[in-house]
């Protein structure tokens, strides 16, 4: 059941941020057609894959099903993307709407998706015990899981299962686990070693969720990636990385690039820490540090906020005819591309069909080609209104479960301040909330008890001030 101050809340949300909340009548015509469509006769038949998909237990909107065999001391992966591009043609109405949407936005009650659910929540999702068109990424790798050879094509697939987050992690916790979540351990935990090798690092923040099936109504709480997500992000990362060396090598795509941090920032970052209270020796590097801290430890959210500093500046480059420099992801310390969530983002449909057409050996198509060199702008563009929404609507959220607890004290920590230490944000636990806080030399990274000053849904204004 929706709290009684959310629907007009969210309503007003969508329309201050233009948020496009139905498709249009011609976009819903053209999916219910492409649904219909069946496929089989021009492509490689790879329904004998084991293929199982890993998500959010609620999840409609399947992207990826993977299935990994041994291959002498190393694993062969089959990794099955939806094909998209198989439903959405160029300039058809549900690719022009998907270039407005360019990715989809989630909210506690509802999914605003790219594509219209006919496609994404059913024909093209990779549901259980359906026939699917995929494309299909088979990836050798050897004893260390580093890769071998990729090779990726258009194929028909079944999923034997939809398995959730959740359920699986219980199952390895109890020793329960089957032979395919096995696997997925063994290699998950091979490319976290390589990433470590490589220099790559991965913030251990908390995620804020919205429970909406609480007994007693909404709830704000945090929780950390589980194992199994982060075995399971391995499986997309090494993809993407594939999907980059095919495409630099071919002198034509669409990378995801970020720039590593200037000396200053980690400077920066090193009087942070040790202002917090954190030992940074000078031999141990950013990634090791980042690895170090413990995300449950009391400064420990001041300065995690501080580390995604040095993720700023993350974008598209596309490029067409030679190799284009700062082509690396300094996340991942390595070239990367986005193709694992063609249902969910709109880059993805692009970027593989690149490398169709290079493991092919035939001509990129004309209107991926055309459109590369608009494709990154458009994805910034697209992601900035993404971040902004999901921003507003936990502002929004946040809000309505506090508007009756004005003047109340809570307990919290000041997680960042301006230079002044006048403004900053406060991090409540209970319920789990970040917001304003104005006040007088705010401690950084210390407990401090704060008056909630302002909490109004329909503004999504919260504010707290020193007790």
């Amino acid at each position: 059941m929706l709290p009684p101050w959310y629907p007009a809340a969210f309503d007003k949300l969508a329309l201050d941020l233009q948020v496009p909340t139905e498709f249009p009548p011609e976009v819903v015509a053209a999916a219910e057609k492409a649904a219909e469509q069946k496929f089989g006769e021009d492509r490689a038949d790879r329904r004998d894959l084991d293929l199982v998909t890993l998500d959010p237990a609620a999840s409609m909107d399947l992207d990826q099903a993977f299935a990994i065999e041994p291959l002498g001391d190393g694993f062969r992966l089959h990794y099955a993307i939806a094909d998209v591009a198989a439903f959405v043609h160029a300039g058809d109405p549900i690719d022009l709407e998907a270039n407005r949407r360019v990715e989809t936005r989630y909210a506690p009650d509802r999914r605003i998706p790219l594509h219209p659910p006919q496609l994404s929540e059913a024909a093209a999702s990779l549901l259980p015990d359906q026939d699917r068109p995929a494309v299909l990424w088979t990836l050798d790798l050897d004893a260390a899981g580093e890769l071998l050879e990729v090779d990726v094509t258009r194929t028909l697939v079944r999923s034997r299962a939809k398995l959730g987050y959740d359920a699986v992690q219980r199952e390895v916790e109890a020793g329960t686990q089957d032979e395919r979540i096995e696997r997925l351990r063994a290699l998950g935990e091979l490319r976290l070693a390589a990433e470590r090798n490589r220099g790559g690092v991965s913030l251990p923040l908390p995620e804020q969720v919205v429970d909406v099936d609480g007994a007693d109504g909404w709830r704000l709480s945090s929780r950390l990636q589980t194992p199994v997500e982060t075995w399971n992000a391995q499986l997309s990362l090494l993809t993407g990385m594939a999907a980059a060396k095919v495409m630099l090598d071919a002198g034509i795509g669409l990378l995801r690039t970020l720039p590593p941090p200037e000396a200053d920032a980690i400077d920066g970052l090193q009087r942070r820490a040790k202002a917090l209270g954190f030992d940074w020796p000078a031999e141990q590097s950013y990634p090791e540090f980042v690895r170090a801290i413990d995300p449950t430890a009391p400064r420990a959210p001041a300065l995690l906020r501080a580390c995604t500093t040095l993720f700023r500046g993350a974008g598209y480059l596309a490029f067409d005819g030679e190799t284009p420099e700062n082509a690396v992801h300094a996340a991942i310390a390595a070239p990367y591309a986005h193709v694992t969530a063609p249902l969910r983002r709109l880059a993805d449909r692009y970027a593989a069909e690149v490398c169709l057409a290079v493991k092919a050996g035939t001509d990129i198509p004309d209107w991926v080609r055309t459109a590369l060199p608009g494709l990154p702008e458009r994805m910034a563009e697209g992601a900035r209104a993404a971040n902004s929404f999901a921003a507003e609507v936990l502002n929004l959220v946040e809000a309505g479960l506090l508007a009756d607890r004005v003047g109340e004290s809570f307990p919290g920590t000041v997680v960042s301040t301006n230079s002044g230490g006048t403004h900053g944000t406060l991090l409540i636990t209970d319920p789990y909330v970040e917001a304003k806080v104005d006040g007088t030399g705010l401690p950084l990274g210390d407990p401090m008890e704060a008056r909630l000053a302002e909490a109004d849904p329909m503004t999504r204004q919260i504010r707290f001030e020193p007790v």
